[in-house]
């Protein structure tokens, strides 16, 4: 029978932890609050050093290794946060580290484990396919694997995350964060359970990578035939074992949240809560954003990361304007004459939308001769002005085409 982390662990690994890592803050969310009719927080793992909560397993995994096993170096497998966790520890540690990332992996991530020190290779498309090089790595030249989750030492330091907030919040009722192998939830489970029994933990995963819901069902971990999801950081295709068994235990619910769920979280977070947070970082507050659980205030979300490409962001931050009816990508067709596109702008204009991108194009050939169409963004208040808009542009006789739909 597994044997699973206590309280005493998690304690541990915090003395350990002393000096090197942040306390980081909890700070109010009124969006939240006023969704959740209760006080809401943040625990900003985002600012943490590396970015990410990471660095906290990472260091007390590391820390306890020997001098013979350090001198061998250590070597991990990660799609960012992780891996800069890993070559954080290492070098403070003076241990070298070699890390294996996906082909696809963040070049902000790549760019700033080799910036720890790390040696980095890019093998596979996927978390788990670099888990493999990475661990046959670990064969070859005696490196020791550090494994992004699925390891005592991790989940105790990772739990170190639920001792900031029962102090910080001592009242907190609810705890909820994302899940990709399940260390970061698994931590936070025993200690908030080991000291307060009655606080809920709540896990959630993006619905495009869930692994952990058909694996309860199937009572033990299942590996998922393919997944994909803009939260890179929880892309992972089946829980580890250690990690599923406090997940089945302690963990109170794991829900899902889409892409979309995601995108609006992650422009509500930089909006109002003027936090930079990656997507995986984001899906606890998406959950409950969403309405897809039920929680008792205070809660506390956790931002468990901080490192998304700014090409990501961008595209993200698009994605949740539109996912909140603020912004509008459709094609008008209308006739090619003098002025015409003058008059559509200006009734646009007259509907104070704001047009960010217009594209004329006459030569597409499903276009019938003297047609013109009219390829347009525009940015508006949210759902109803949108609606509003398209109403009255159709009203007036133009031909509103979104994309689909042609």
């Amino acid at each position: 029978m597994t044997e699973l982390v206590g309280l005493a662990d998690v304690r541990a690994a915090r003395e350990l932890l002393a000096g090197v890592t942040r306390t980081t803050p909890l700070e109010s969310s009124r969006p939240l609050s006023a969704v959740l009719g209760g006080p809401a927080w943040l625990k900003c793992e985002n600012v943490q050093r590396a970015g990410s909560y990471k660095v906290r397993g990472a260091y007390v995994r590391i820390s306890r290794l020997s001098a013979a096993e350090r001198a061998h170096g250590v070597v991990a497998a990660s799609a960012g946060n992780h891996a800069q966790g890993v070559a954080l520890a290492a070098g403070l540690v003076g241990t070298q580290a070699t890390v294996f990332m996906p082909v696809g992996a963040p070049l902000p991530k790549v760019a700033a484990t080799k910036g720890y020190g790390a040696r980095v290779e890019l093998v596979g498309n996927t978390v788990d396919e670099s888990l493999v090089a990475a661990q046959t790595f670990a064969e070859r030249t005696g490196a020791v694997f550090i494994h992004p989750f699925d390891h005592p030492d991790v989940i105790a330091g990772q739990g170190t995350v639920a001792l900031e907030i029962l102090e910080q919040c001592p009242d907190v009722k609810t705890i909820i964060t994302g899940v990709g192998g399940g260390g970061l939830v698994s931590g936070i489970a025993v200690a908030a359970k080991a000291l307060r029994p009655d606080v809920r933990v709540i896990g959630v995963q993006a619905a495009g990578a869930a692994a952990y819901p058909p694996s309860l069902v199937a009572g033990e971990p299942v590996r998922l035939p393919a997944f994909g999801t803009i939260a890179d950081g929880i892309a992972v295709g089946r829980p580890g074992e250690l990690t599923f068994v406090h997940v089945r235990k302690l963990v109170d619910e794991i829900v899902t949240v889409s892409e979309e769920d995601i995108s609006r979280a992650l422009l509500v977070l930089l909006e109002r809560g003027k936090q930079v947070v990656e997507p995986a970082g984001a899906v606890g507050v998406a959950a409950l954003l969403a309405g897809v659980v039920r929680v008792e205030t205070p809660a506390v979300a956790v931002l468990s990361g901080g490192n998304i490409d700014p090409l990501l962001m961008l595209r993200v931050i698009e994605h949740g304007l539109a996912a909140a009816g603020r912004y509008l990508r459709f094609t008008v067709r209308c006739s090619d004459r003098p002025g015409q596109l003058a008059s559509l702008l200006a009734e646009i204009a007259e509907h104070r939308a704001n047009v960010v991108d217009v594209e004329h194009q006459r030569a597409n050939p499903h276009l019938r001769l003297g047609e013109v169409e009219v390829a347009l963004s525009v940015e508006t208040r949210g759902i109803e002005h949108s609606d509003a808009l398209i109403g009255a542009l159709r009203a007036s006789g133009y031909q509103v085409v979104f994309a689909g739909e042609a």
